[in-house]
């Protein structure tokens, strides 16, 4: 029967027909060992955005100064009934374990793998089911990482006419890149000097075009919602691309939008300037071509 009808008799009851939740639905959970005198540290492929634990038997938590290891044990000294622990990661997979104590765990350090790289015939793990997270929209979190690592994979100079070059630094825009209310951005940082290169910060930002003198400029920071390589260092005689996610925009013909690097401690800031006709010339990206 793939329903529950007015004679089941195995366990609580529900009431009027219902279906059954077939085994092909299931996400099959991780064995967990916990105790109490030592901590099991999970490590996730992506920083953690939701925990949620079976019943008071279990504590667990954030690595001090880590945003993607969960460490979890025992609050007793021991506890007989097995539980259970759930886990999100931000880049929109959900991790699920059954849980049970042991005096002494077998695994105290567990890596979750990446389901981009798997390495098994099913290149995705059994537990891993994508959610859509909020601040993405509609679009799925596993596919901006595609689309991510693909665009740095091609690492392709489409725009030949925006970047910024001085003190033996060059800072380009290599790309513009649109799916699905997301725009990519494909920047690439050079330095031919023999001074490593510090990033404070890249920042994104629209302001006015023309400003008045004794007028405060107006900006409007733009959050990147993902970052592909971003690196903290470009070293000496060396090179780094990054491509950054951000929700889809457009500017008014009285502003434009400035892409501007920082650096630590230093005087080598670049910038450049994209003009709204560079972003609605965007390329689309075929979502059955991302390798």
């Amino acid at each position: 029967m793939n329903v529950y009808g007015a004679n089941y008799t195995d366990g609580d009851k529900f009431n009027g027909l219902t279906r059954k939740v077939g085994f092909d639905r299931m996400i099959p959970p991780h064995a967990l060992e916990v105790c109490y005198n030592k901590t099991t540290h999970i490590i996730f492929p992506a920083e953690i955005t939701y925990v949620d634990l079976g019943n008071e038997n279990l504590v667990a938590g954030l690595a001090d100064g880590a945003k993607n290891v969960l460490r979890v044990k025992s609050a007793f000294k021991s506890f007989k009934q097995e539980t259970n622990l759930s886990v999100i990661t931000e880049d929109g997979s959900y991790y699920t374990f059954n849980v049970k104590f042991a005096k002494e765990p077998q695994l105290l350090s567990i890596e979750m793998t990446d389901f981009l790289h798997d390495g098994g015939a099913v290149n995705r793990p059994n537990n891993a089911q994508e959610i859509y997270l909020e601040k993405l929209g509609q679009e799925s979190p596993m596919l901006v990482k595609l689309i991510m690592k693909s665009i740095y994979k091609q690492n392709k100079r489409e725009i030949k006419h925006i970047g910024s070059k001085r003190f033996g630094v060059q800072f380009l825009l290599k790309s513009i890149y649109t799916n699905n209310g997301l725009l990519y951005f494909h920047t690439e940082l050079k330095n031919t000097s023999n001074i490593a290169f510090d990033i404070d910060y890249v920042m994104f930002k629209i302001v006015d075009k023309k400003v008045i003198k004794r007028t405060a400029m107006q900006e409007q920071i733009l959050e990147p919602l993902r970052a592909q390589n971003y690196v903290t260092v470009v070293h000496g005689k060396s090179t780094e691309h990054t491509v950054f996610a951000l929700e889809k925009f457009t500017i008014p013909d009285d502003k434009q939008l400035v892409i501007e690097v920082a650096e630590k401690e230093g005087g080598r800031h670049q910038s450049f300037v994209v003009d709204n006709e560079d972003i609605v010339r965007a390329n689309v990206i075929d979502e059955l071509s991302i390798q």
